[in-house]
């Protein structure tokens, strides 16, 4: 939360008309936290790449985010201004397929490869999750996870701070989550597909 507030001291309210750098400084906060605290848990050393370029079989282009544990992609990230997220989720998705594919070339595996991937779509105070698995797209929820991040948080104890605090803790405990699954999984096809299955079923 101290990063969190350092933030907001300097930046102050987010609103729907933010310019991208007061965006990218809350969502590389969130995501450089739950990397520190997935790597404590899992003992695994992870990586994020700002404007990373991926090279698929059918499309390429650059992501806002990329997440790597050893030298696979396990999670791309897509920030967008509130009213284009739509937007977001088309390039995410396009995003992932180009992932996936680039995986599947350093695997080197055979026809039974399997794997699958998590994306991000956020605007900063709204997240969305994705999983991404060969002719399939999952989403998490519906609605969005939201951060409020507004100045009157800064306010020890107050309303504004333990539903910054909130929000905070829910978005972390998801991404921390999806790279402690991903990363730790099992390296078999049966154990990945289990996996999706329960994402499945948590909707």
């Amino acid at each position: 939360m101290a990063d969190i507030k350092l933030r907001l001291k300097s930046y102050g309210t987010l609103v729907i008309t933010s310019l991208e750098s007061m965006r990218n400084e809350y969502v590389s906060t969130i995501l450089h936290t739950a990397l520190r605290i997935a790597e404590d848990i899992t003992k695994k050393k992870f990586s994020m790449r700002p404007e990373y370029e991926i090279i698929g079989d059918e499309s390429s282009g650059r992501v806002d985010y990329a997440i790597k544990e050893s030298e696979e992609l396990i999670c791309i990230t897509e920030d967008k201004v509130q009213q284009k997220l739509t937007e977001g989720f088309a390039q995410n998705i396009k995003q992932l397929e180009s992932s996936f594919q680039t995986n599947k070339r350093k695997r080197k595996r055979d026809e039974d490869y399997f794997d699958y991937l998590y994306g991000v779509v956020t605007s900063a105070r709204d997240w969305h999750f994705l999983l991404y698995s060969p002719g399939e797209i999952l989403q998490a929820s519906k609605a969005p996870f939201s951060i409020e991040f507004v100045e009157e948080a800064l306010v020890e104890n107050s309303e504004e701070y333990k539903t910054l605090r909130k929000g905070v803790k829910k978005v972390l405990g998801i991404i921390i989550g999806l790279l402690e699954d991903r990363a730790c999984v099992e390296d078999k096809s049966d154990r990945k597909r289990a996996r999706i299955e329960g994402y499945r079923l948590k909707k």
